[in-house]
């Protein structure tokens, strides 16, 4: 059997890894949760016995249709409405798999009922698919099961996945029409350096003067453009897979997701949906009885930027060793006022899964706003360049025109 390296986290919140024997990654995920590890990453080691066989596998799927976020979204509104029904878990599995279209929907649930079959909890069934549960949706299916709440559990984890469903699609919304006008804007450079411009530097040939500087500078790129376009083609696209091994690393996925927040317009939307990630995590897992310092290491999983994750793992250390929640969000320096107060009247208060509550609708409400006018916010931008690429291009290639124009006239 193959060997799978493997990185997780123990009941203390503590990272892990080591390598683990297996038929496969989802064997391997319920041996792990079994000793009592949360499952983060589960890779086949180099070197593992694989063989024709496995290579005939890995092609049978590599086109089968995946199952998606919208699809675990609504398992999981439907598995709390049955069980709200009264309905057996065995048999609430068993309806949603007869009642799925999809394939793959079909074989995840099947898989989870052998499991349950098996003896194996529902959070360990889970566990065996970390591709399809993310490592917070298996720790707070395990918290329902512990405090008996895994109904509300589920009701609370649709309307979490919910609002991430909302936030992507709001995303693509808003960069859809400044990726195109940038993606036009490159391809409008593409073709007046290699099609427009060579036409012209035969023109200007012709004049027998000094060429205005900028319009040398435009030929002198275009020249470059048409005898090196494979280069650049080249160093395109070597620049795009430098980059994602760069962030592919931990060093640089850190500095990335650390960068992300600086950007100018784009930046602030970051951190408020990444704010609002976190209290709304931290929100549900506290209403869910889990005790502060674990439900840090749960949400740390959450946030889905490594370095707003490794500012709340530093919080959970300092807050298992006695300091404050306040404290240490203070030394964190990744919260806002408004949100350090209401960390401060939650904690005084002991309401403090109600005021994260409050301060993930507020920023929800903010990043819903901010996406609405992205494009609005954006626009000046991409305006004054391309009013800039426009000037380049006209004082270029229509000032050796002008010029030529008054010798002919005789105003010269």
């Amino acid at each position: 059997m193959p060997n799978f390296a493997y990185k997780g986290r123990d009941n203390g919140g503590k990272m892990v890894q080591g390598v683990l024997e297996g038929g496969d990654a989802s064997a391997v995920a319920g041996a792990l949760f079994n000793q009592g590890i949360t499952p983060l990453e589960i890779k086949q080691s180099a070197g593992g016995s694989g063989g024709m066989g496995s290579l005939s596998f890995d092609l049978s799927k590599f086109f089968e249709e995946k199952v998606a976020h919208i699809d675990i979204t609504l398992f999981t509104r439907q598995l709390y409405t049955l069980m709200k029904a009264g309905v057996p878990i065995m048999r609430a599995l068993m309806g949603l798999q007869e009642s799925s279209l999809k394939q793959s929907m079909k074989d995840l649930i099947q898989d989870i009922r052998n499991s349950l079959d098996s003896g194996r909890e529902l959070s360990v069934s889970f566990a065996r698919h970390t591709k399809v549960f993310s490592p917070f949706y298996i720790s707070m299916v395990r918290v329902g099961e512990m405090s008996g709440l895994l109904e509300a559990i589920f009701l609370r984890l649709f309307h979490h996945m919910e609002f991430e469903q909302f936030m992507r699609q709001q995303v693509k919304s808003a960069l859809r029409y400044p990726s195109f006008v940038v993606m036009a804007m490159g391809a409008a450079i593409v073709v007046v350096n290699i099609f427009v411009i060579p036409a012209f530097a035969k023109v200007f040939q012709g004049f027998g003067a000094e060429l205005p500087l900028m319009t040398r500078v435009l030929l002198a790129f275009s020249n470059f453009m048409v005898a090196w376009w494979w280069a650049l083609l080249l160093g395109a696209v070597g620049a795009v897979v430098a980059f994602k091994s760069w962030t592919g690393t931990v060093a640089g996925e850190l500095r990335w997701d650390e960068l992300k927040l600086q950007i100018p317009v784009a930046g602030k939307i970051v951190q408020k949906a990444t704010l609002s990630r976190f209290a709304g995590s931290l929100a549900l897992a506290l209403r869910s009885g889990v005790p502060v310092v674990q439900a840090m290491s749960v949400v740390a999983q959450t946030v889905d930027n490594a370095f707003m994750a490794r500012k709340v793992e530093a919080m959970r250390d300092n807050i298992e060793r006695g300091e404050s929640v306040l404290r240490v969000a203070i030394t964190a320096r990744i919260f806002t006022p408004v949100v350090l107060q209401m960390i401060a009247v939650g904690e005084e208060s002991g309401a403090l899964d109600d005021m994260m509550q409050e301060v993930s609708d507020m920023y929800q409400r903010e990043v819903e706003y901010e996406l609405k006018t992205l494009s609005a916010q954006i626009e000046p931008i991409l305006i004054v360049f391309l009013g800039i690429l426009v000037l380049i291009l006209a004082l270029g290639i229509f000032l050796p025109i002008w010029d030529l124009g008054k010798v002919a006239t005789g105003k010269h």
